[in-house]
């Protein structure tokens, strides 16, 4: 089984700068995408072969989660049970006979950390959330997690112990999650390798390499046994991030 997960961007400036190729080179089973920034009627694009479930913020341009899939799922659940946070059109789950597959977009907690109360009460909802799936089947869970957790995980710690995705609040709620019984996929198979999926726009970063890690395949620790190979797609362009790739026996 292949996923691919990829915050875009925007999906439509994506489509541009060579989406379709990649997407249909990778013949992946799931592939999910954040930050869509588009509402799924502004689409002019479908693939042959894929289900699709959008689930877009109310605001236009903003935010927006989706999966494309070839396997038709039990269930489908926008957000939360409560509904919560899927005004923005951050969460999709697709249920299976013996596995979920959630995507998110983790709110940012902006500049100045704005938001980094709402990013908190997401934070503990959510890993409450991804833990009752976990107690009924296995769950692999990927997207932008909008965190550094260690700091091999971005190019200049030091310099970034305040600023949004590598506070120690933020980066302790990850630690939190894994600690309730979930695998980092990448940092399983590979502890100590440095490699960034997101670059800033600005100074060259993507030139200089001067990145982070925050985006993530996270699974069930009872699949550990099952990853057969995890990446972070560095030489895809396109967005400001890059696709990370997990494939894993189901």
């Amino acid at each position: 089984m292949k996923l691919i997960s990829w915050n875009v961007n925007g999906l439509r400036a994506c489509m541009k700068k060579g989406f379709e190729e990649f997407f249909n080179e990778m013949d992946a089973d799931f592939f999910c995408i954040q930050e869509t920034k588009m509402q799924q009627d502004q689409k002019s694009f479908s693939f042959d072969g894929y289900l699709e479930y959008w689930n877009d913020a109310d605001k236009k341009g903003y935010s927006g989660t989706l999966i494309y899939t070839k396997h038709q799922p039990l269930n489908v659940f926008y957000g939360l049970p409560d509904d919560s946070y899927n005004d923005e059109g951050r969460i999709i789950t697709l249920e299976y006979d013996t596995y979920f597959v959630v995507t998110t977009y983790v709110p940012n907690s902006k500049r100045e950390l704005l938001r980094l109360d709402y990013r908190m009460e997401y934070e503990d909802k959510v890993r409450e959330y991804y833990k009752e799936l976990s107690s009924k089947k296995q769950l692999i869970l990927c997207g932008d997690l909008n965190v550094a957790h260690t700091e091999i995980d971005l190019k200049n710690p030091n310099s970034n112990k305040r600023n949004a995705g590598f506070t120690i609040e933020e980066r302790n709620k990850f630690t939190q999650l894994l600690e309730s019984g979930f695998t980092d996929t990448f940092r399983y198979l590979y502890p100590y390798t440095i490699k960034y999926s997101w670059w800033s726009y600005m100074f060259n970063a993507r030139q200089n390499n001067a990145g982070w890690r925050i985006d993530y395949f996270v699974i069930s620790n009872n699949l550990q046994n099952n990853i057969v190979n995890a990446d972070i797609l560095t030489e895809i362009h396109g967005s400001d991030h890059c696709p990370v790739l997990l494939e894993i026996e189901l």
